[in-house]
C-alpha cells in the first residue's frame, strides 16, 4: 500500500489526501463508485431499487442472527443472511400471486423488525448503530481488497450475462424463445446485488446504500441515448459524486456516505433541469 500512497501523493498533492485514512477512503471510492455505477444500471433497468433497499435495511437482522449463531464477523453474517433473503424474495415473487413490491415489502418489514427486536432485547443495538450511517474513513487495506474482489466478480458476471440480461429486460418472451432462463438470470443478479450491497454497508451506511446505487444510474439514464453511454455515464457520475462527497465530508465533518448521496442528488437535479429544458426547446 505504501506504493499506492506515494502515487496518490505524487499525482494529487492536495491537503485533504495527506492523512493515511483519507488515502484509504479515496482508494475505496475509486473501487466502490464504479461498482455502484455498473450495478446501479442493473438495479434501475430491472426495477430492483425496492429490492436493493430491502436488502440494505435488513442488514441489522443478519448481524443479530450472526450474534445468536456465534458468528463474530458481522459482515459474514450480513452477507449470508442477505443471500438467503434475496433467494426467498425472488422465489416467492416468481411463484406467488402477490405483486413484486408487496412481496419485497413484506420481507423487508419483517426482517427489519426482527433485527431491531433481537438486537434491542440483547442490549446490543447501540453497538451496531454505526451501520446506519457507515464510516468509509475507517476502511482498511484488507477491506479495500474485498471491495476490489466484489468489483471483479461483478465485471465477470457482467461480461458473461449482460447480453442475456438486457434481452430479458427488453422482452421476456423473446428471451425465453432463445433459451434464456430468465428465472435463473433474475436470481443470479438478485444475489449479486444482495451480496455487494451488504458488503458495502459497513462503509456507506444502510440508510443511504440504495441511493448510491440508484441515483448515478437514474441520472445517466435521463441523459443517455444508448446502453454504452448509459453504463459509462453512471460510472463517471458515481465517481465524480464519490470524490466530491469525500472532499465535502472532510472539510465539513459530515458523514461521508450521506455527503456522497447529496452530491449525487445535486447532479441528478442538474440533469433533470437539463433534460426538461431540452424537451421544452424541441417541442
Amino acid at each position: 500500500m505504501n506504493f499506492m500512497y506515494q502515487l496518490i501523493q505524487t499525482l494529487l498533492p492536495v491537503s485533504w489526501l495527506e492523512p493515511a485514512f483519507m488515502k484509504n477512503a479515496f482508494l475505496a471510492i475509486l473501487v466502490a463508485c464504479p461498482l455502484f455505477g455498473v450495478l446501479g444500471t442493473v438495479v434501475v433497468a430491472n426495477r430492483m431499487a425496492f429490492f436493493s433497499d430491502a436488502i440494505g435495511h435488513s442488514a441489522l437482522t443478519g448481524i443479530a442472527l450472526g450474534m445468536i449463531a456465534g458468528v463474530h464477523e458481522p459482515t459474514l453474517a450480513m452477507v449470508l443472511f442477505s443471500l438467503v433473503l434475496g433467494c426467498a424474495i425472488i422465489l416467492v415473487k416468481r411463484n406467488g400471486s402477490a405483486s413484486a413490491d408487496t412481496v419485497i415489502g413484506v420481507f423487508s418489514a419483517t426482517a427489519v423488525a426482527l433485527g431491531i427486536v433481537l438486537l434491542s432485547s440483547g442490549g446490543s443495538f447501540s453497538k451496531y448503530q454505526r451501520y446506519l450511517v457507515g464510516d468509509i474513513l475507517s476502511i482498511q487495506p484488507a477491506e479495500i481488497a474485498l471491495l476490489l474482489g466484489a468489483f471483479l466478480l461483478t465485471v465477470v458476471v457482467w461480461i458473461f450475462f449482460f447480453n442475456h440480461m438486457l434481452l430479458a429486460t427488453l422482452h421476456t418472451a423473446v428471451a425465453h424463445s432463445r433459451g434464456i432462463k430468465t428465472g435463473a438470470l433474475e436470481l443470479l443478479f438478485a444475489l449479486l446485488v444482495a451480496g455487494i450491497v451488504t458488503v458495502s454497508i459497513r462503509w456507506t451506511g444502510l440508510l443511504v446504500i440504495n441511493s448510491l446505487l440508484v441515483l448515478p444510474a437514474a441520472t445517466s439514464r435521463a441523459l443517455s441515448k444508448n446502453t454504452a453511454r448509459y453504463i459509462g455515464g453512471a460510472v463517471v457520475i458515481s465517481l465524480v459524486s464519490g470524490i466530491a462527497g469525500l472532499v465535502f465530508s472532510y472539510y465539513s465533518g459530515a458523514a461521508t456516505g450521506a455527503s456522497i448521496v447529496l452530491m449525487n442528488a445535486v447532479i441528478f437535479l442538474f440533469a433533470f433541469v437539463y433534460s426538461f429544458l431540452q424537451k421544452s426547446i424541441i417541442h
